[in-house]
């Protein structure tokens, strides 16, 4: 069963309050039932055993049984800023870096993106990302929802405050550093920020400028990755190497 997040004012100990944007979902489509237990989270860090007291059309409560308290952080926060993907490929790098515990995920509009986001349509894309990796978030068994930046210039990104205490553009068709060797930062206070390019890859103009703006360029080895494919093999080794995964 996931863990359910929930905003932390539905939380009134020693009773939870389901808002009516999950009701439906645990009601109807789980099918939950009168003194079934299930995990919610306030997204703060702790998490609750809930027994379900009231399920109604209108209604649907519970009564905590048992709380328990995130793990202390030991290593730093990861950041992925990816340049925008067609079609649902940007949805999928959503989902599976919140499955690996990103903490930030920042769309970039770059030289080479094929999409270009309306103004009009933005508000309504953003909250399709953010249910994604609510969605996401739950499913894993996360502590905290990612957060989705509103997309941003690459110029914009590498001036993004806080600065992380490292930044990391991957390249292709060159030669570059390894992030299984790059010398990662060790305090949980700092973050650790990816970039990776679109479909078309980075420019020549943009690689500098992230060079010159301090960012190291990597490579992920000879062959040519998609773009998708590069951003969750990024995530997946600089979690394992930082101990994320296990």
């Amino acid at each position: 069963m996931p863990v359910f997040f929930l905003p932390p004012d539905a939380i009134t100990m020693p009773t939870i309050t389901v808002p009516p944007s999950l009701q439906t979902h645990l009601r109807d489509s789980l099918r939950l039932e009168l003194g079934e237990q299930i995990w919610v989270c306030d997204g703060q860090g702790t998490r609750y055993l809930m027994e379900l007291t009231r399920v109604t059309k209108q209604e649907l409560t519970g009564h905590i049984l048992s709380t328990s308290q995130e793990p202390a952080r030991t290593a730093p926060r990861l950041r992925l800023a990816q340049a925008l993907l067609k079609g649902e490929k940007m949805d999928w790098v959503i989902q599976k870096a919140t499955e690996l515990g990103v903490s930030e995920i920042i769309p970039l509009q770059s030289r080479h993106t094929i999409v270009q986001l309306r103004p009009e349509r933005l508000d309504a894309q953003l909250a399709r990302w953010q249910r994604i990796a609510l969605e996401a978030a739950q499913q894993s068994e996360q502590w905290h929802r990612p957060v989705i930046a509103p997309p941003q210039t690459l110029t914009a990104c590498l001036a993004s405050h806080p600065a992380p205490a490292l930044s990391l553009t991957l390249t292709e068709r060159r030669e570059g550093k390894s992030l299984h060797n790059v010398r990662l930062p060790e305090s949980s206070n700092e973050s650790v920020m990816v970039l990776i390019g679109p479909e078309g890859g980075w420019s020549k103009e943009e690689v500098t400028q992230a060079e010159q703006a301090g960012s190291t360029l990597m490579t992920l080895g000879p062959h040519i990755l998609r773009a998708e494919t590069a951003a969750i093999v990024a995530v997946g080794i600089l979690q394992s190497r930082v101990g994320a995964l296990g």
